[in-house]
């Protein structure tokens, strides 16, 4: 049988084509399962969160890590709020603060999660601080030493000195491990300020906006509020600067876990607790701001701290400074300006701020002088990492100097309920120190409460 060669060309060309394309596909095949293997083992970027796991073996530090700002401890009567690298004191090296019963004390020891492996415990050393005012919960700080070879990055508290499953136990994260030789003018913010604690139905919605306007122009970068709970207008506006970054809102749900007082005294007002836990939220707010503040700001949600002879807070600090290098505490002197009394002309009762709940502060410029013959309270501009620990009109411990600010160079504006109500308007002094600001702070509360819709527009 006659072959045509042309046949075997073309057999042999067929062939040679199939085998390409089977390399083709071979190659396809390959690059496929490359990008599947990268795809599978390759670990993308974790977002950030605020109490971030400890790294290293799970199975070493597997833990119950508490995200609330009020933790109970087990076994216990006693709450705890926060944890700090503080070694500012001989011997220790984390602060732990929280709230105590004062008569079901008993001996703790400090475990920690040291970056992949359980450390042994260490005796704690509890604080309580001396201002009670006879309630049977106090502000504690318990203080504990980290054991060598631990690079800490969480800690509890156990009742016994053994190890136990750290599953059981929450697990607070350890703050402040970047403050040490970090230098004060690096710090993110200027000027924080600490409101330390909201309740009920407060809703004083237009002097708050004033306030935090007025602080604003002061040169305050950030305002700490504790929250348990407020009215519906203020809790809107509050929203409103929190997410614009100028407020961080800090949930204080005290009233879950214990009865707390809505005064001071506790044999004036019972309760567990004094006002909602003041005083623990304004040690927390110090040690919150420590690693990102040059100054804090402690005082109430109607008082501004208010510089009489500088047009903002950096001036005077800078001065106060000059003069007092070693200070740490800087105690300005309160001025009531009572709500009962007007300014007569009515020039700054502004028709866009009617409906507007709450004290038009511009409206009020007579001013008590205080009464020294009795006890006078102050508030306080401290340099935090100075602070070691607080009560609400003057620090408990402190590691530099404390300045009393005369009056004429600084004091609070404090508009409220008159403390001498039985004074008449020739016996106040007139004080309008606030209008120095209003022509940029009207225009600025405007904006905010028309950016919460309480700005009365058909008045305009």
């Amino acid at each position: 049988m006659f072959t045509c060669p042309l046949g075997t060309g073309f057999i042999s060309t067929g062939w040679m084509e199939l085998l390409k394309h089977l390399k083709k596909k071979l190659v396809l095949l390959f690059i496929t399962a490359l990008f599947l293997f990268l795809v599978f083992t390759v670990k993308t970027p974790s977002t950030y969160k605020s109490n971030p796991k400890p790294s290293g073996s799970p199975s070493a530090c597997s833990m119950r890590i508490s995200e609330q700002t009020i933790t109970p401890l087990n076994n216990t009567k006693h709450l705890l709020v926060s944890a700090y690298m503080d070694q500012r004191v001989k011997d220790f090296d984390i602060r732990i603060i929280g709230i105590f019963r004062r008569d079901s004390i008993q001996p703790l020891h400090c475990f920690f999660c040291c970056a992949g492996h359980l450390s042994k415990t260490t005796p704690a050393t509890i604080l309580q601080h001396p201002d009670n005012y006879g309630f049977p919960f106090v502000t504690t700080d318990v203080m504990c030493q980290i054991p060598q070879n631990c690079s800490a990055t969480h800690v509890t508290l156990l009742t016994t000195p053994d190890k136990q499953s750290p599953s059981n136990h929450p697990w607070l994260p350890i703050r402040n491990k970047d403050t040490v030789g970090q230098k004060e003018e690096n710090m993110q913010f200027d000027f924080t300020i600490c409101i330390s604690n909201l309740f009920g139905d407060y809703n004083n919605v237009l002097q708050f906006a004033q306030t935090l306007e007025m602080y604003k122009l002061l040169g305050v970068n950030r305002v700490v509020i504790y929250n348990t709970s407020c009215g519906a207008g203020l809790d809107r506006l509050l929203q409103s600067y929190s997410d614009e970054g100028f407020v961080e809102m800090v949930p204080w749900p005290i009233d879950k876990h214990l009865n707390p007082s809505r005064g001071w005294l506790h044999s004036e007002h019972g309760g567990d607790l004094h006002y909602f836990g003041q005083l623990t939220t304004l040690n927390e707010c110090i040690y919150r701001s420590m690693e990102r503040s040059r100054y804090v700001l402690l005082n109430d949600i109607d008082e501004i701290i208010m510089p009489y002879q500088h047009e903002d807070l950096m001036s005077l600090m800078n001065m106060l400074r000059n003069q007092h290098p070693n200070a740490g505490v800087f105690l300005i002197e309160n001025h009531i300006f009572p709500k009962k009394h007007f300014e007569p002309s009515g020039r700054f009762h502004l028709p866009q701020w009617n409906g507007v709940p709450g004290i038009n502060i511009l409206e009020h410029i007579y001013r008590e002088d205080p009464a020294r013959n009795i006890y006078h309270p102050y508030k306080m501009i401290v340099r935090p990492r100075m602070v070691e620990m607080t009560s609400v009109h003057e620090v408990i411990k402190n590691f530099g100097e404390r300045y009393k600010v005369p009056l004429d160079v600084c004091r609070i504006v404090h508009v409220r309920v008159a403390l001498l109500g039985s004074l008449t308007l020739e016996q106040l002094n007139v004080d309008k120190r606030l209008w120095d600001f209003q022509e940029k702070l009207i225009p600025n509360v405007d904006k905010v409460l028309k950016r919460v819709g309480m700005l009365n527009l058909t008045q305009n």
